[in-house]
């Protein structure tokens, strides 16, 4: 019986992950509870996980029509356990203000050659429409607190948001973005050096916000937020992009603060595993009027395991997630 025992222990051990229990929700935002398009890296100096995002001012009740989700500063929450637990540490001090009022979106961030690069959505004003430019910047960074302002870019039009940073196999970079002005497709341009940028026109006809490009499983792959869960594209040359019919966190989980549809998510691939983090809106459950209240304004951050299987991503949000990010795959440079 004792044999029995060790044997059951040992192969249960064997089928739990790696890593520590990832709680639900990974990150509220203790200021405006109002958390989401997070985008994960390594801080080298710190020896920490830094987490960007955009922080909405959910529990502001005197921001008028959408004003809510303008006049935002981008959050910093840091992990030193690889990923599972998080706190918040600040907001990221970007030394680029030429009107009196801003707002800051969706950041991408990334290393290269020791040194960090932000393209971050930029918002002239606070606005209680959506009838307004935006632009994306680049801004570098040695500590990944203090931002300084290279450029705005030139791309398609003037009013462009979400940009998505990747390394080419030539040592080139390509980003994609989202052009609201082409009925919110997905754009992309190129440059040699993160400085110079080159537009190419439209990558995706699909309608979504926030994608995320990244390479897995012998492929390249695109994620892109749909507002009814996320769509997911394949490429051999990321170029050419093939959708995947199943769309990842369309259905409600059961967990807690998880009962809407995932959106803008990062992606952190570890070898042969990979990790979605999304945030919710979990006061938008079905039948629920959008951003009618505090509750449904509110927005967290979650965490899911992918896996791979036939050629497709799934994503199990009511499974257990076991992370332990390994500072060897930090940067996008190593997420080849």
């Amino acid at each position: 019986m004792l044999f029995l025992l060790v044997l059951v222990s040992a192969a249960q051990a064997q089928q739990k992950p790696t890593g520590k229990l990832a709680p639900k929700p990974l990150f509220r935002d203790p200021i405006y509870d109002g958390a989401a398009d997070p985008v994960i890296i390594w801080n080298k100096q710190e020896k920490k996980w830094f987490m960007f995002y955009t922080n909405r001012r959910a529990t502001d009740t005197t921001a008028a029509g959408v004003t809510w989700v303008h006049g935002t500063r981008i959050g910093i929450a840091e992990s030193v356990d690889g990923g599972a637990t998080w706190r918040y540490r600040d907001t990221a001090n970007i030394n680029y203000r030429p009107t009196p009022q801003y707002t800051h979106w969706a950041p991408d961030v990334l290393e290269d050659k020791g040194r960090y690069h932000m393209f971050l959505t930029y918002v002239p004003g606070i606005f209680t429409d959506w009838n307004h430019p935006r632009s994306i910047l680049h801004l570098t960074s040695s500590d990944l607190l203090n931002w300084k302002y290279e450029s705005s870019l030139v791309l398609a039009t003037d009013k462009v948001i979400d940009a998505s940073v990747y390394r080419l196999p030539d040592g080139s970079w390509r980003m994609w973005y989202n052009n609201e002005r082409d009925g919110k497709s997905i754009y992309y341009a190129d440059s040699p050096d993160l400085y110079h940028w080159q537009d190419q026109g439209k990558a995706l006809t699909e309608r979504g916000e926030g994608p995320k490009v990244f390479r897995w499983q012998g492929r390249y792959w695109m994620i892109i937020d749909k507002w009814k869960g996320l769509g997911v594209y394949s490429s051999p040359d990321l170029k050419q992009w093939q959708p995947q019919p199943e769309r990842l966190l369309e259905l409600p989980g059961k967990g807690a603060f998880d009962q809407a549809i995932g959106g803008h998510p990062d992606v952190v691939v570890q070898g042969d595993r990979a990790y979605l983090f999304y945030f919710t809106h979990p006061g938008r459950t079905e039948g629920t009027l959008s951003a009618a209240s505090i509750d449904t304004k509110r927005s967290l951050i979650q965490v899911v395991e992918l896996h791979y299987q036939a050629g497709k991503l799934t994503a199990n949000r009511d499974q257990p997630t076991y992370i332990k990010l390994a500072p060897v795959a930090a940067s996008k440079l190593l997420r080849q």
